[in-house]
């Protein structure tokens, strides 16, 4: 079942505790960033596979879309933009910006969007079809998805389907929002076309770093969230009902090991914390205060192939506007933060989508 566009800054405040221990990451080494923030390793199609490496500049550091006002609210206006590692910005001029749906466009949102964690990849529904398309961010023609993957099921629209890209871009997860949960989430393998289905009951909540796994949620008829784990190519891992203080809170990272997962605390007071869950063994490690100011709202959380850690997390002004975005490299024994990367965001967006979502 398809995610919402709910900010990490909504994430609910931990109501439970738990004093279960698991082993820590590796000790804080200061070297080089996660998945997201990482020097890019470029994909071009070529015989039905994808190889080769392109310009680090080229790397997608944020895709949005302008915001202008209507009467008393805000629609989307003008094409989907990204904003590059280099500092210029590209028009994605044949991306839908208004969803097409089963009554028609919608004019007050937008269509769903996808950039890889390492920012070398988008997928998006072209204009001149309708249909996914994958591209490059340094430039190329779009591709379209193999098969079925490439429209929405039969009584969906665009704005009920939900792609997210691994971290480096060579497999597309397509999440669907239908009310049943009956249509099956798909991993489409770019590189061979071929596509895998996964329970369409879950909810997706990310890759692993090496991308080989996919860590997904769903609600029990006890009002409980289990997590599974399952491969890419279709094979089930850890599976177990979490505890609250996992599933009330956001966001999550799953590791290469699959079973460690990242989660940022977000208390009624205090600080930030940082804790790591153990499906395997349903462990919870204490929690770490990170080191954030007040004006900081945490949103993103990536491990990388060496099991570190990278907490994204947003400035905002006194309006709680998002103004700036900041990946920090996390010292897991102590909860400091090394900045890694810094960027302004634009004023007068609609909406935006950082790499990894």
């Amino acid at each position: 079942m398809k995610r919402t566009r709910t900010l990490a800054l909504l994430a609910m405040a931990a109501m439970a505790t738990t004093t279960a221990l698991m082993g820590p990451v590796e000790a804080y080494t200061g070297a080089a960033s996660t998945a997201a923030a990482k020097t890019v390793a470029q994909k071009a199609t070529q015989t039905g596979k994808t190889t080769g490496t392109a310009k680090a500049g080229a790397a997608v550091r944020y895709a949005w879309v302008r915001s202008c006002e209507k009467g008393d609210f805000s629609v989307p206006c003008g094409a989907w933009t990204l904003t590059l590692r280099n500092g210029r910005t590209v028009k994605l001029s044949d991306a839908v910006v208004y969803p097409r749906d089963t009554t028609g466009v919608d004019k007050e949102s937008s269509a769903p969007i996808a950039v890889s964690g390492d920012g070398s990849r988008l997928v998006y529904f072209r204009k001149s079809d309708g249909k996914l398309v994958w591209r490059n961010a340094s430039g190329g023609g779009a591709h379209s998805l193999p098969g079925a993957s490439a429209k929405p099921p039969k009584g969906l629209g665009m704005s009920q389907v939900d792609p997210w890209l691994s971290p480096d871009g060579d497999t597309v997860v397509i999440d669907y929002g239908d009310a049943t949960g009956k249509c099956p989430t798909l991993v489409v393998h770019l590189g061979s076309g071929d596509i895998v289905r996964l329970p369409g009951r879950d909810t997706v909540q990310g890759f692993s770093p090496d991308g080989r796994k996919i860590l997904l949620a769903h609600g029990t008829e006890e009002n409980t969230t289990e997590f599974t784990v399952y491969g890419t190519d279709g094979e089930a891992g850890e599976s177990r009902e979490v505890p609250q203080v996992v599933s009330n809170n956001s966001p999550v990272a799953l590791a290469n090991d699959g079973v460690t997962v990242a989660v940022v605390i977000t208390p009624s007071a205090g600080k930030h914390r940082l804790r790591q869950y153990d499906l395997s063994t349903d462990a919870v490690s204490p929690a770490i205060d990170l080191g954030m100011p007040s004006t900081e709202i945490p949103y993103r959380i990536d491990w990388d192939d060496d099991n570190r850690l990278t907490l994204w997390r947003l400035h905002t002004d006194r309006d709680g506007t998002p103004t700036r975005a900041i990946a920090s490299r996390v010292d897991p024994s102590t909860g400091g933060l090394r900045t890694i990367d810094s960027f302004p965001m634009r004023t007068k967006i609609f909406i935006w989508w950082l790499p990894g979502e």
